[in-house]
């Protein structure tokens, strides 16, 4: 099992927006996580990916891991390593082109510079993107930053990447050519996506659509019953 999530809760203040939910996530799966706003998606995501903490009582293994148990360091280098994030808003930094910031990850994980910078173009080419690596990202389009956004999170071959509605600020088009690439991804790569989504076509094109409903899990849905 790639990610073991269980007895997870989470307050903030009063507010219980977690009430116990149990996840697993194996290897090469693309899960959507879906719910009304306030469902507590995003708060779940951000504690899979190790970003929020889950309250005591609760675990979660990844790569076999105990997250609970491991020092702060040891904690972002396994974020760094293993984990790969997608926002809606593709947060590049706006100072560095786009090979840079592709690169960003690979350093900071110890890489040297020559090997991130091979790495980044190689994915910036298999993401058809090479012609744009020197632009910044004010020089992109949304669909390209994105995709960007996208090399930026496989940089390290992460076992698993989380996104918070990726495709919230694109067109039509460039939102389907973005579901598209997630399971390209996983065709070619064998990629493990772990995806909130408010798109309810992409999310019942995933292999498990979680349904959140106040803080618990209502429904878990393979998509050969969808």
């Amino acid at each position: 099992m790639l990610l073991q999530a269980t007895n997870i809760h989470k307050h903030f203040g009063s507010l219980e927006v977690l009430k116990g939910v149990d996840l697993s996530v194996e290897a090469g799966e693309i899960i959507s996580i879906v719910g009304a706003s306030g469902a507590g998606k995003t708060t779940l995501l951000q504690i899979l990916g190790t970003l929020e903490q889950a309250e005591p009582g609760a675990s979660l293994r990844i790569e076999g891991e105990e997250v609970a148990q491991l020092s702060e360091r040891r904690l972002a280098e396994l974020r760094c390593r293993s984990l790969g994030f997608i926002f809606q808003s593709h947060q590049l930094l706006p100072e560095f082109t786009a090979l840079e910031n592709v690169m960003i990850p690979a350093l900071l994980l110890g890489r040297s510079r020559s090997e991130a910078k091979a790495r980044a173009l190689e994915l910036l080419s298999r993401l058809g993107l090479a012609e744009r690596a020197g632009h910044k990202p004010s020089e992109l389009s949304g669909g390209e930053s994105q995709r960007i956004a996208v090399a930026r999170a496989l940089v390290n071959e992460p076992a698993v990447i989380f996104a918070d509605e990726p495709s919230g600020s694109l067109d039509t088009a460039n939102k389907e050519s973005l579901h598209q690439l997630f399971f390209d991804l996983r065709a070619q790569l064998g990629q493990t996506f772990v995806i909130v989504t408010h798109d309810s076509e992409f999310a019942a094109r995933a292999d498990r659509m979680i349904v959140l409903r106040d803080g618990r899990i209502e429904q878990e849905l393979r998509r050969d019953s969808l």
